[in-house]
């Protein structure tokens, strides 16, 4: 472990308190989350993570000794919290298409985001320290998640989310077949019973496809932090920190997403660029963080001006957006 136990043990009862304040202020009284809530959620927890940041360079946080090592730990974290951050975005147009499939009430959303963002935290973390284990026992493993970066970029730029059908997600069908599913929505309910038997409301459908999302999204999130990392405090509290704020950011988002046409290439550039510098770790072409820093922060800043200086011209929306709009 790169900090000593107590740093994990301070860090995850900070992140439960901000857990359970957030589902008992805005879970008490159901409602839909306003902008102006999001925003302000929003900017909350990004400037909790550069606290946070800020912590480990000047040695408030952790026990990384010298100011060199300060200041790499600092770096580093700062570097894998903007990849996930970005990468979190694509989840965001994800989590909008589920929502507007299953015809999710407005009210219900923020709920739903809770408890897939809080299964999201223990799967995420599994996967994390697997990953470092397996790259610090076989060095070959680095390869194979250069490869599914290098893949998952380049398969980015032929996505298109508009086509995806979230009932047709396997564990989804599989859920259906062996739980009973209640076709009537229950309010904010999971669960309900009907005429004495216990079934799931499509909300709970609704959750277990979130959750599927975020698994597949984090193939290609964690290998990409893994590339800019190994510590695993960093992993892992940069990851916390991306997830915490994923909730407040679909709602900051959600309505202005379609404004950001040219943001995927710029995420696909960043997967396959990281695949790349995997690719070239141990060898003369090494990149160091602080570089692989400002070409990520560069590719983010170009694709999102060029999608607000190109704007989409009114009437040129694909058939695709304007069918799915109808639909919704």
């Amino acid at each position: 472990m790169s900090v000593d136990w107590y740093w994990w043990v301070l860090f995850l009862a900070v992140v439960a308190v901000l857990m359970a304040a957030d589902l008992g202020l805005f879970q008490r009284k159901v409602h839909e989350l306003k902008l102006s809530e999001a925003l302000q959620s929003t900017a909350l927890r990004v400037a909790l993570a550069l606290i946070f940041c800020l912590g480990l360079y000047m040695g408030w946080i952790g026990n990384y000794g010298s100011a060199a090592h300060r200041g790499q730990a600092s770096i580093e974290f700062l570097t894998a919290y903007i990849v996930e951050v970005a990468l979190s975005v694509d989840n965001v147009f994800v989590f909008a298409l589920v929502f507007r499939y299953f015809r999710v009430d407005a009210r219900y959303q923020h709920r739903i985001l809770f408890w897939g963002i809080l299964g999201a935290l223990c799967m995420r973390a599994a996967m994390i320290f697997a990953g470092i284990a397996l790259l610090e026992r076989f060095h070959w493993v680095i390869y194979i998640f250069a490869a599914i970066l290098i893949y998952g970029g380049i398969k980015m730029i032929g996505d298109d989310k508009d086509d995806q059908d979230p009932s047709q997600n396997p564990v989804v069908k599989l859920f259906r077949r062996l739980v009973p599913i209640d076709q009537n929505y229950r309010g904010s309910h999971f669960f309900n019973r009907v005429d004495g038997r216990l079934m799931a409301t499509p909300l709970c459908v609704v959750l277990v496809a979130i959750e599927t999302t975020d698994l597949i999204f984090a193939v290609d999130s964690i290998p990409a932090v893994l590339a800019v990392t190994r510590d695993p405090f960093v992993v892992f509290t940069s990851n916390v920190f991306a997830i915490l704020g994923l909730r407040a950011l679909y709602f900051a988002l959600a309505g202005i997403l379609k404004l950001f046409r040219f943001l995927h290439y710029g995420l696909s550039a960043i997967l396959v660029f990281i695949g790349t510098k995997m690719l070239l770790s141990g060898t003369s072409f090494a990149l160091k963080t602080e570089q692989s820093l400002i070409v990520v922060a560069a590719l983010l800043f170009v694709s999102i001006a060029a999608s607000l200086a190109f704007k989409e011209k009114p009437g040129k929306g694909s058939s695709r957006d304007n069918q799915s709009d109808g639909d919704a």
